[in-house]
């Protein structure tokens, strides 16, 4: 099989210039503590929420990070940004208002020592303030509820194009099973899925579930976070816009290892995603030169665990192997998949990931060599 490369772009700061110039200005005014540091850092405050929405507004396509929620690509993903800049207009506006109320009423009626002596004006309920802070707040959480409420439906009840491309995931600790179920694909940690043009989409329904202990599924520019439940099915789409590789990783903490529970989403353009389709659907490469090896995986623990098209090896513990060397990574994204890092995640996975599953098999110098050869003879 033709290794398909894909270039990856270099990930640039999560907050803009503006952004960054508007936290540091609000962090260097809350240093004083008198009236007028105080209202600069009010100002400085409102300059930030107002360069966070007008920054990712300005700049919707553009990846200010490889995992990145200010450049969603995909609709369910462009559709939680655009409630997320909303209701933080909503609040930002909140805040400037109740903070901007309270520094007038510190200033203004501040003591005096002229009134040290003289006792203040005793002020009583006001029936039309009490209704303006219980109906206006009612009001802003009726907008607020309505807004969420669309943006779910729309998302959780999108329908199923035909055309639609059907994958199971599968959380395990710690790694991602990926099954193709209308294109007999297994194969782990690098999920691939087509572009969706919106002329003809061709959206992925993923279908979330988990071997084990609670996981969850987040590709931040992809979407929100999803969890794979024991015992239970949650499902979510994607229908990205734009080719190229998306980082995610698991977002909820499953163990020792979860923090290196990583996953890429590499979205193909459709004769990339039909090449990589016709490669995982062949059997595994069989290599005379590499027998010895071949024959040693297969007479320890390792078919227990993994499987291996056309072999013996037929394990559903660990990830399927038949297609290993198409994959970037090893270990979910823990290290490259290099000959040397495969050499030593199969002496050794506690130096790659300390807490990982997978045993350490003790072959001898000559036997991990010809595994080790064996395996990358799996294209």
């Amino acid at each position: 099989m033709t290794r398909v490369n894909h270039k990856i772009e270099r990930p640039t700061p999560l907050l803009s210039k503006p952004v960054a110039t508007g936290a540091a200005l609000f962090l260097q005014n809350m240093r004083h503590r008198n009236n007028s540091a105080a209202q600069g850092a009010l100002r400085a405050l409102a300059s930030l929420f107002v360069s966070i929405a007008v920054g990712a507004a300005a700049q919707p396509g553009s990846p200010l990070s490889s995992t990145s929620i200010f450049a969603p690509a995909t609709t369910p993903a462009k559709s939680i940004f655009g409630l997320s800049i909303f209701v933080l207009t909503v609040t930002a506006i909140i805040f400037i208002v109740v903070a901007g109320l309270l520094v007038y009423s510190v200033v203004k009626f501040r003591g005096r020592a002229v009134d040290s002596n003289r006792e203040p004006a005793q002020v009583y309920g006001s029936t039309q303030i009490e209704l303006a802070w219980t109906v206006i707040p009612v009001l802003i959480v009726a907008v607020l509820v309505l807004a969420t409420a669309r943006v779910i439906h729309a998302i959780q009840d999108a329908p199923k194009p035909a055309a639609a491309v059907d994958v199971t995931v599968i959380g395990h600790q710690f790694w991602w099973e990926f099954r193709y179920p209308k294109l007999g694909i297994v194969t782990a940690n690098e999920l691939h899925i087509p572009v969706s043009d919106p002329a003809h989409p061709t959206p992925t329904f993923l279908k979330l579930l988990s071997a084990d202990t609670d996981h969850s599924f987040w590709v931040p520019e992809l979407g929100g976070k999803t969890d794979l439940i024991p015992n239970r099915v949650n499902e979510m789409w994607l229908d990205p816009s734009r080719p190229g590789i998306y980082l995610g990783q698991c977002a909820q903490y499953c163990g020792m290892q979860h923090a290196k529970m990583l996953l890429r989403v590499y979205v193909d353009k459709p004769q990339v995603f039909s090449a990589w389709v016709s490669a995982q659907q062949k059997a595994a490469a069989q290599d005379a030169q590499v027998r010895r090896g071949r024959r040693v995986f297969e007479t320890t623990a390792c078919i227990n665990c993994h499987g291996v098209i056309g072999t013996a090896a037929n394990g559903r513990f660990g990830p399927d192997l038949t297609h290993l060397m198409s994959r970037r990574t090893l270990a979910s994204g823990a290290a490259e998949n290099t000959p040397a890092n495969l050499r030593l995640w199969i002496q050794n996975p506690d130096a790659i990931k300390p807490g990982s599953l997978m045993p350490a098999m003790k072959l001898s110098d000559a036997d991990l060599d010809a595994v080790t050869a064996y395996l990358e003879s799996l294209r």
